[in-house]
């Protein structure tokens, strides 16, 4: 396995890794900003009311995007496998 082999490998395993993780956090940032707005005009400024929705919208997103994320996953997964099935 030659030095771009290996570089190649690690630049597709960061790209998955922030697209896989992208929906996520953007599911997050959004409804911390709901939340953020809502205690700032409610001058309620609760701990738990901004972490329960955030609990709850990250299971909801993780049920929708899940097998999108899988796959994206899984296509890494068989990439690295043949380079190694390449070396030997």
């Amino acid at each position: 396995m030659s030095q771009s082999d290996v570089i190649t490998v690690i630049q597709q395993g960061l790209y998955t890794i922030l697209i896989v993780s992208a929906p996520l956090l953007g599911v997050s940032l959004i409804v911390g900003l709901i939340i953020s707005l809502f205690q700032a005009t409610t001058q309620i400024h609760e701990q738990t009311l901004a972490f329960a929705p955030k609990i709850i919208s990250i299971f909801v997103a993780m049920i929708f995007f899940g097998p999108w994320m899988m796959g994206k996953l899984m296509d890494y997964i068989n990439m690295v496998f043949d380079y190694m099935a390449r070396i030997g």
